[in-house]
């Protein structure tokens, strides 16, 4: 079956395209020139704020979250052309309040949080209020296998308290970032998958030191920021605890999925953008007597990227598909596999595009240095490429098994 996008979603995606030729494309430059005024180094540009008051005020606003009041009321796939528009731009999800790691943390407010939780901190981050971190991965274990985490969430009377040490945690350095979703394990004695807890820790309590700021290969993604994060004795009340002690596991899980697919529906719309940009350079630059667009070599480079970022947007729109129609659990194969393609054939394109622009593909006048090192920053974010595809295999070889043991039956 062909994915479908629905009416609804084609009529956003016309309204979408408006704002983003009238509005975020002739602000990119003044975006990145407010970002590098002041002495802050991680400080919210103006346009930004502007930009969101236009993008409310026009209903483009929180068009993610399926199933979902608090959303448009589009499905995974009728958001998948929205996200890949947004994509182009490397700060405009933000602009419609569709950024990660927001998105996510929302989501499981929305789904997993009480009432006094989605009052506190859903409310402002759906208003675009507030922003939100997420502190998983940890430095000193493979934080890939989710049970390894060792920062320990302890319940101490109507408290629980927190110690371990966090990093790579995006928005910590945010200037709007008012809550954190912190991983955990409350009980160490569970089986593997119960000993985790998720807690909703503000980044002012006493005991947390922001360590400092970690940088992908010299940049460091402002005004987010990636982080290293200690939390010493870190106190706050039992109510800050999403869904119950042993839940984590079970939340990141529903949490993961549609992260994953939101990142592969940005990577396409960054290729397509990439691959305009490198197309424009190739026709306009003169080496040996003709343009580098009619050199053969570059007929090749181009014709693959075509067609690798094509066959990845279908994959994309079924997988999305698939978890609209199965759920997410049911489309585990598929949401790995886009991860992955999506990284390898983003890479490939930024790559290709570096390279159309030469010597300046790796400044930042086109943006390029920052797309190439944003593709490799995400093939480590959300699993990396050997934990997907452990998961593509043994699911694959499952269906194997199963027709064996049915065959000696």
């Amino acid at each position: 079956m062909v994915p479908v996008q629905s009416e609804k979603s084609r009529e956003f995606e016309a309204r979408l395209r408006r704002f983003m030729d009238a509005h975020v494309y002739p602000n990119e430059e003044a975006y990145h020139r407010q970002l590098k005024q002041g002495p802050e180094r991680f400080r919210q540009p103006e346009i930004m704020e502007e930009l969101k008051a236009k993008a409310r005020a026009e209903g483009l606003w929180n068009l993610f979250l399926p199933d979902s009041e608090n959303g448009a009321g589009l499905s995974n796939l009728d958001y998948a052309p929205l996200s890949e528009i947004m994509g182009r731009v490397n700060f405009a999800s933000e602009v419609f309040n569709c950024s990660a790691p927001d998105t996510g943390n929302m989501e499981v407010l929305d789904r997993f949080g009480s009432e006094e939780q989605k009052e506190r901190w859903l409310k402002p981050l759906l208003a675009g209020e507030i922003r939100s971190s997420f502190c998983m991965t940890e430095p000193a274990v493979a934080s890939s296998d989710a049970t390894n985490i060792q920062t320990r969430i302890e319940r101490d009377g109507d408290d629980y308290v927190i110690n371990g040490r966090k990093w790579w945690i995006t928005n910590a350095y945010h200037p709007h970032t008012a809550i954190f979703i912190v991983m955990g394990k409350a009980d160490p004695d569970a089986d593997l998958h119960h000993q985790q807890s998720q807690i909703l820790v503000e980044p002012d309590t006493p005991g947390i030191t922001i360590v400092r700021p970690l940088s992908a290969f010299g940049y460091y993604d402002e005004p987010k920021g990636q982080a290293e994060i200690l939390f010493e004795n870190v106190r706050v009340p039992a109510s800050n605890l999403i869904l119950g002690e042993g839940r984590g596991f079970e939340i990141s899980q529903g949490r993961l999925g549609p992260g994953r697919i939101h990142h592969c529906m940005r990577i396409i719309g960054q290729c397509e953008r990439m691959l305009e940009i490198a197309c424009e350079r190739l026709s306009s630059r003169i080496a040996f007597g003709k343009p580098l667009a009619a050199q053969s070599v570059w007929h090749e480079r181009i014709a693959r990227a075509r067609t690798d970022i094509s066959m990845l947007r279908l994959l994309v729109q079924h997988t999305a598909w698939l978890m609209d129609t199965v759920g997410n659990r049911a489309a585990r194969s598929e949401i790995s596999q886009i991860k992955v393609a999506a990284v390898r054939i983003g890479r490939q394109v930024a790559d290709m595009a570096v390279q159309a622009f030469g010597a300046a593909g790796l400044s930042d006048d086109f943006g390029l240095g920052y797309g190439f090192t944003r593709m490799n920053m995400i093939r480590m974010g959300d699993g990396p490429d050997e934990v997907h595809n452990r998961t593509i295999a043994r699911l694959e070889l499952a269906k194997y098994r199963k027709s064996a043991a049915e065959d000696a039956g």
